[in-house]
């Protein structure tokens, strides 16, 4: 029997818990405000947004893929996790949110994978979604970001939204954090019915790694404001982690930043892993992202941040991980 049929018959011994994903929403008031801008709390004229509070189920799943072609892999990932239908249904808006903060290129691996990228958004299509939207709040200029990463282009020709935010994109909400307080958040994220977190990993000179949960900084406007989360990062970290509360986290380490991160630079601060993790418990995939780099989770600040929210585990390995060789 294949690895690959090993991992299908695990999935089904364990369907029953993967059905515990549920997702709820709550109110959240923000004001108008015009001329592009970010809408904000202080008018008086108030909409109503969906906020996103998913619980992942007691016992995820967690899957480890390997392997050297970044599409077959990430397919093969979401394939052991059971595929997309059981995450999303027919109709829903998912919103993908890769990491492309930098003005790098592929081959510089401070992006997030646009073969993995692309072959997230057509599953997400063919397992029913009624519109696909990727984007992330750029660190350098967004446009050039999305081309010389070659997400752009990998996107080209599939019924996806790109969307590249500007002021107008952001609402200002009170994101409740002990850090993160009131921020402009972009609106995709309250629009959507699914949301799928696709970082990559990375070294990190302050946060020491960037992950799954780091990725959430791509979903705050703000310009130059956002350096000021530099300043209690941990906490910061586990706010934005709070907030979001992602479906499924498909961490990209096919190629990593392994020093002079986040942003590289040069193919010297590199290394192929060929690997992806997947699962709806955004703190275990962290956790195992930090083993790609020598490190226990203890020694990546938001990690126990994390966990001391109630947001995951660190003990990845405590569910038991499927994993798939391509």
């Amino acid at each position: 029997m294949s690895k690959k049929d090993m991992a299908r018959r695990t999935f089904i011994k364990r369907a029953a818990v993967a059905t515990g994903l549920s997702v709820a929403f709550s109110g959240v008031y923000v004001g108008l405000r015009s001329k592009g801008t970010p809408l904000d709390l202080d008018d008086q004229a108030l909409v109503t947004l969906k906020r996103r509070t998913f619980t992942p189920p007691e016992k995820p799943l967690f899957v480890v893929a390997r392997g050297k072609d970044p599409a077959k892999l990430a397919a093969a990932a979401l394939d052991a996790h059971g595929g997309l239908g059981a995450t999303i249904s027919r109709g829903d808006t998912v919103l993908l949110k890769p990491n492309v903060g930098w003005n790098r290129s592929a081959q510089c691996a401070a992006n997030t994978n646009p073969q993995i990228v692309r072959t997230v958004a057509e599953l997400c299509l063919d397992a029913g979604a009624k519109k696909v939207t990727v984007s992330d709040n750029s660190c350098n200029n967004p446009a050039h970001c999305f081309d010389r990463s070659g997400i752009r282009k990998e996107l080209e020709g599939l019924p996806v939204d790109l969307l590249i935010p500007t002021e107008r994109d952001f609402v200002e909400v009170d994101v409740g954090g002990e850090v993160v307080k009131k921020w402009p958040v972009l609106r995709a994220y309250f629009e959507c019915d699914r949301l799928i977190n696709l970082p990559v990993a990375k070294h990190h000179s302050s946060a020491v790694l960037t992950l799954g949960m780091k990725n959430w900084y791509g979903i705050l406007g703000g310009g130059r404001l956002r350096g000021q989360l530099h300043q209690e990062m941990a906490a910061g970290i586990a706010d934005l982690a709070q907030f979001a509360r992602p479906d499924l986290t498909l961490l990209d380490a096919f190629r990593v930043i392994f020093r002079n991160g986040p942003q590289g630079g040069s193919l010297r601060d590199t290394k192929d892993l060929f690997t992806v993790a997947v699962s709806a418990d955004p703190v275990a995939v962290d956790s195992f992202g930090a083993t790609l780099f020598g490190l226990e989770a203890h020694q990546v600040p938001f990690i126990p941040a994390a966990v001391d929210r109630g947001l995951g585990r660190a003990d990845f390995e405590s569910l038991d991980p499927i994993e798939v060789e391509v």
